[in-house]
């Protein structure tokens, strides 16, 4: 093998001959007479060096050729002028390069070969031409990556992870070197050093953290397999007694020709027996998981039409995977990684037969509960389990609930956003919420999070924002929050429409304003959380209709909002201060209410002192909004509002709104009340004012 002949001492060695040779025509080619003659000196020395070693490599016939120039070469190179040495350099180097650029070549063909013969299953095939390859170019990283691969397909980890450190030599930032290697070390059951090697990946990119998560999880996963059937192990070695009816009750049910009552009643025995992570190991390493090999249970189990005894049984056999994959997500992968079962449970569930659906839907919840198995559920055919799960949501029934948790859980896996996500989003909203709501009030709150969460893809929320009916089925909704379950709806609604208010589209131009004085009655409800998110929606619904700011205006936003700004939380007040200040933009009667209501300004000038930039710059525009009303700038005086606006105007806060508005606020200020110039010159306003107004577009 390649890393036999060479060792890493001869690796490195190379390597750094490269870099010499790079720092050499560097310093011969510097327009620096010293640093030219230094490298000329330097290159003499290396020349006589080279002819002196040549000798001795002639004589023990080495295959590393060193270099070009012999003996002889060098003798006449000592006769000769700097610049005849600079040639003979360069021309060494130019040979070295064609060399190389050869050798690759050939080492990328051979790459190429080694993926084909890799993509086709031939690992061994790829691992001779990657051999091949690094023969040519033996510090070509993805060679050692791609043979690490190779060899990780056929369980030969040690050489996996000696690739990896090799591909590390060459690129210490490789990722791909540092995933295969922890894939190489879990194989083994390194475990911590599994995890060292993620870590390592992720302090490379950060932007790689899902994918840690996913190899950190897989690693604790495996180590607690490993850790458990030990644990099980003993158990059995040990002669305890509960193990040991394990191991006996499935040997009694794998025994043929026995009849379905038998069969069902060893079944019922044997999930009674597995209340523990022991017993769920025991199951799971006899080959529990095997149950449906025997005929007569896989009979009852795929029978479309069962008989009382066969339903008694199928339902036996969903109680016994519910007691084994419990919080246990091994026995979950290796369950749903049964074709049968995967392709069987939707049938199970729309069969017709209520104890069946029942234990069905309660073993699907179990699945879908952790990541890994929910990936094997969206694995299967989505659209037939949308269908299913659909048909429970519209019942009455206990299992409504059910399904709408599966639902929940399954939207989060990727394949089931990709293919599925606008026709889940347009059946949960247009259909249910007009039916849903009536049969089952509770989970409404579910179905609208549900649709919050598939609006994570702009794609789903920019068509439910063109939505007539989601709209109205989004006010529908938030027509009564009463009771303590509507209170919940309404808060996941207003979610929603938030969400929604992130697109610009000509149906929210049309439905701003009822959905302004939904939110406009909404801000005396009981529930804080509500009168937030009704805030907050106002805040987004009002740039999109000049006429539901003078709706919202006439119905005494101005003072509610001032309300909130003297005692709400720094969410609250954020998105009240931007409904104010969407308001006094447009509203002349906002602006007179808000200098009527708020005496000296006395809320807005608390706000300027806030941490929160989003906030002071509203307030800031809502003041300069305000001071265009006679006797606003005249109530300031003997105020702290030049120094508050100067200290804005003259920041360094991230936003430049904040400065620009703060500026045009003193502007105004100045010029209504020429009173406050003084203060102004005092505190060397003008300076600041001079400086700020590059963030200045218009007074």
């Amino acid at each position: 093998m390649l890393r036999d002949e060479d060792t890493e001492a001869d690796f490195q060695r190379f390597l750094r001959r490269v870099d010499e040779v790079a720092n050499l025509l560097q310093g011969l080619n510097s327009s620096d007479s010293a640093v030219k003659e230094e490298a000329i000196a330097e290159t003499e020395k290396r020349l006589r060096e080279e002819g002196a070693s040549r000798e001795e490599e002639e004589e023990s016939r080495t295959t590393v050729n060193r270099t070009v120039i012999n003996t002889s070469d060098m003798a006449r190179a000592e006769a000769v002028d700097a610049g005849a040495f600079l040639a003979a350099l360069e021309k060494d180097a130019k040979e070295r390069a064609q060399r190389r650029k050869k050798n690759e070549q050939l080492a990328n063909a051979l790459k190429e070969k080694g993926n084909e013969a890799f993509r086709e299953g031939d690992f061994a095939l790829a691992i001779r031409r990657y051999t091949e390859g690094l023969q040519k170019l033996k510090d070509k990283q993805e060679l050692y990556t791609n043979r690490a691969q190779a060899y990780l397909k056929l369980h030969e980890y040690e050489k996996a992870i000696s690739d990896c450190e090799w591909a590390l030599k060459c690129n210490k930032n490789c990722l791909k070197a540092y995933f295969l290697m922890g894939k190489a070390h879990l194989a083994l059951q390194h475990f911590s050093e599994s995890r060292h090697c993620y870590e390592k990946m992720l302090q490379i990119d950060p932007q790689k953290e899902n994918l840690f998560k996913d190899c950190v999880n897989e690693a604790n996963l495996e180590e607690k397999r490993v850790r458990d059937e030990e644990r099980a192990a003993r158990e059995v070695q040990a002669g305890n007694a509960a193990a040991l009816s394990i191991q006996e009750l499935l040997q009694r049910i794998n025994t043929p020709g026995q009849d379905i009552l038998y069969y069902t009643a060893g079944i019922r025995l044997l999930a009674e027996a597995l209340n523990n992570c022991t017993g769920q190991t025991l199951f799971r390493t006899n080959n529990g998981f095997s149950i449906l090999g025997n005929e007569p249970v896989r009979g009852a189990f795929c029978a479309e039409r069962k008989s009382p005894a066969e339903v008694e049984l199928c339902v036996s056999l969903l109680l016994l995977w519910q007691a084994a994959c419990a919080g246990n997500e091994e026995n979950q992968r290796l369950l749903l990684a049964q074709p049968e079962v995967s392709a069987q449970l939707p049938e199970l569930l729309s069969s017709g037969t209520h104890e069946i659906q029942r234990e069905t839907l309660a073993l699907i919840c179990l699945c879908s509960e952790n990541e890994s198995s929910r990936r094997l559920l969206a694995r299967q055919e989505l659209s037939r389990w949308l269908q299913v799960l659909m048909a429970f949501v519209r019942n009455t029934d206990e299992e409504a609930d059910g399904a709408m948790s599966i639902l929940s859980d399954l939207i989060v896996a990727d394949r089931f956003q990709t293919e599925h996500r606008v026709l889940l989003s347009r059946a949960l909203l247009t259909e249910l919420m007009g039916r849903f709501r009536q049969v089952n009030p509770a989970g409404t709150a579910l179905t609208v999070g549900m649709v919050g969460s598939l609006c994570a893809d702009a794609e789903v929320r920019a068509q439910l924002a063109r939505s007539r009916e989601c709209w109205q089925a989004c006010l529908d909704e938030c027509s009564d929050g009463s009771s303590p379950e509507n209170s919940q709806c309404v808060l996941a609604v207003l979610g929603l429409m938030m969400n929604l208010l992130l697109e610009s589209n000509d149906t929210i131009q049309d439905f701003a304003v009822p959905i302004s004085g939904r939110c406009l009655a909404l801000l005396s409800h009981q529930d804080g959380r509500i009168v937030t998110r009704a805030t907050g929606v106002l805040s987004r619904a009002l740039p999109a209709s000049p006429s539901a700011v003078e709706e919202v205006v006439k119905g005494g936003v101005v003072k509610k909002m001032l309300k909130f700004l003297k005692v709400a939380g720094q969410l609250t007040s954020s998105y009240a201060i931007k409904t104010l200040s969407i308001c006094t933009k447009s509203s002349r009667q906002a602006q007179e209410e808000l200098v009527k209501w708020d005496k000296r300004f006395q809320v807005l000038l608390k706000l300027l002192e806030s941490d929160n930039e989003l906030i002071v710059g509203n307030a800031a525009f809502c003041l300069s909004q305000c001071l265009l009303i006679p006797g606003a700038a005249t109530s300031l005086l003997d105020s702290n509002v030049v120094l508050l606006l100067l200290r804005q105007a003259g920041g360094d806060a991230q936003r430049t709104s904040v400065q620009e508005n703060s500026a045009i606020a003193l502007g105004r200020l100045c010029k209504a009340e020429p009173r406050h110039i003084p203060q102004l010159r005092k505190l060397n306003g003008f300076s600041i004012l001079n400086s700020s107004m590059k963030y200045v577009h218009s007074s």
